[in-house]
């Protein structure tokens, strides 16, 4: 087998992250292929990413024959969503026991059964995210043929494997509004018929880009943001686009937005461009735990909220489990726009939180909705959380307890000693990456934070994401 090679594999196991695998018997013992967003049961087209000694890493091409357990659904099959024929209780026991065994595996802990608590299922399997982004291409793939097609007008979702090719998103994917996905045919149709042109990724051109939709759950309204380049335009008529969407989605339409991008990367954020407010309010509101939280375009806010309302009273939980919060002073590190240390603060009226997040518009996000909801025990520092350490010293052997929700990298060693040289009671801690969270353990262990549990949360069905909270106790 050769790099960039394509191979068929049967898979018959499931390891963490989404990698279903295959072994081979050789004289050698076994060597192992590995093939992302597959599962046990299917016969798969991949092809070869990386090629080890005694493992092949692969990329998903096409799934030539699914497995026994898979369903058919009334949603369109997108990339993003490569479990959602399999049973959601066969989705979970995947995710579980292979995350569960990433504890052993990268953190060394032999005990991580009797460490996990319980996993907690998101409350909606369908159409739970409040967040979409839809690519707009020149470069169609026929979804009944598979034929990849030029001169065309695509809205919808990348091929997988792909950065150039769109699929048109025809029918309700299971992950986002269906209501609204089933209008998104209707925008393609209207803004193909402006005869201005969708991007052309390869060559850099063209004038539609990306649509981007949040949602609140809390008053079924939505944000739309349209993106593009200002390639033609002043031949797109603004007026007449907004009068299409409000027509089309009517009170559902909280604010219509237009941001010019000519950024050459294929990112869809405003801040890479010049953004116009066309129709309403550049903002929504959700509601989580009884807080309101206003959201922008670019807020970092949970896909999930309802899940993210458990995650939330779980890791609550755990900071109360031992210790009473009574008169203390609490750390939220990389809180983002501070939705845990809100509701922890609001919940526990007595105690002092700290907010701190690197991201300058999360903290202003984050002290716009603390204001509203009345919760004055509650400070935010726009700041790296390492160097925010080091500033304030005066913080060391005097927190009570930290929350730690990290990107998906985990914390950088350097400030991961400056967490524990805090010398907090106890830390809860937070991860969309279990792996990270694995590796993270052991060093806190090793310095004398004791791993007592920790339970894992199901964000987002359908994919291979898992999220994990974890309490440690300072010995």
């Amino acid at each position: 087998m050769k790099r960039g090679e394509i191979i068929e594999v049967d898979i018959t196991g499931y390891a963490f992250g989404g990698k279903g695998f295959s072994k081979i018997e050789n004289e050698n013992g076994p060597y192992i292929i590995f093939v992302d967003n597959t599962i046990p049961g299917q016969k798969v087209s991949a092809r070869i990413a990386k090629k080890r000694k005694k493992h092949a890493e692969c990329k998903l091409i096409e799934v030539l024959t699914p497995s026994s357990d898979e369903k058919q659904l009334p949603y369109q099959p997108i990339s993003g969503a490569p479990y959602i024929s399999l049973p959601i209780e066969k989705q979970q026991a995947y995710k579980k026991e292979s995350t569960i065994d990433i504890y052993r595996k990268l953190g060394g802990f032999q005990n991580n059964t009797t460490l996990f608590d319980e996993f907690i299922e998101s409350p909606e399997i369908f159409d739970y995210r409040n967040k979409m982004e839809y690519s707009f291409s020149t470069i169609r793939k026929d979804l009944e043929t598979g034929e990849e097609l030029d001169d065309q007008f695509a809205l919808g979702f990348k091929t997988r494997g792909t950065w150039w090719k769109v699929e048109n998103l025809n029918k309700p994917d299971g992950l986002f509004d269906a209501a609204f996905e089933e209008k998104l045919k209707e925008v393609r149709l209207y803004l193909e018929k402006t005869e201005l042109p969708a991007w052309h990724p390869p060559q850099k051109k063209g004038f539609f880009r990306h649509l981007v939709v949040r949602k609140s759950f809390k008053s079924n309204q939505l944000l739309i943001n349209l993106v593009s380049s200002s390639q033609g335009l002043k031949l797109f008529d603004r007026a007449s686009f907004k009068e299409f969407m409000v027509n089309l989605f009517g009170d559902r339409l909280a604010g219509l937005q237009h941001t010019i991008n000519d950024d050459v990367a294929d990112r869809a954020k405003i801040e890479n461009g010049n953004n116009q407010l066309l129709y309403g309010t550049p903002t929504i509101l959700e509601e989580l735990k009884g807080l309101m939280f206003e959201i922008s375009m670019e807020s970092f806010f949970q896909t999930n909220p309802k899940s993210a309302e458990r995650l939330y009273t779980k890791a609550i939980d755990y900071a109360q489990e031992k210790f009473e919060l009574k008169d203390e002073i609490i750390m939220d590190l990389f809180c983002g726009t501070g939705t845990i240390g809100q509701i922890v603060a609001n919940e526990l009226p007595n105690i002092k939180v700290i907010g701190v997040d690197i991201v300058a518009e999360a903290i202003e996000d984050a002290k716009r909705n603390a204001k509203r909801n009345a919760v004055e025990n509650i400070e935010f520092y726009a700041a790296d959380v390492g160097k925010f350490l080091k500033q304030y010293p005066d913080y060391n052997n005097k927190i009570h307890t930290i929350f730690l929700d990290p990107p998906r990298a985990g914390i950088a060693p350097k400030t991961l000693k400056m967490v524990i040289e805090l010398n907090a009671k106890q830390i809860v801690y937070i991860s969309c990456n279990p792996a990270t969270q694995a590796r993270d353990a052991r060093e806190l262990e090793d310095h004398g934070y004791v791993f007592q549990k920790f339970s894992l949360v199901d964000q987002f069905p359908h994919t291979s994401h898992i999220e994990a909270v974890g309490l440690f106790i300072k010995e």
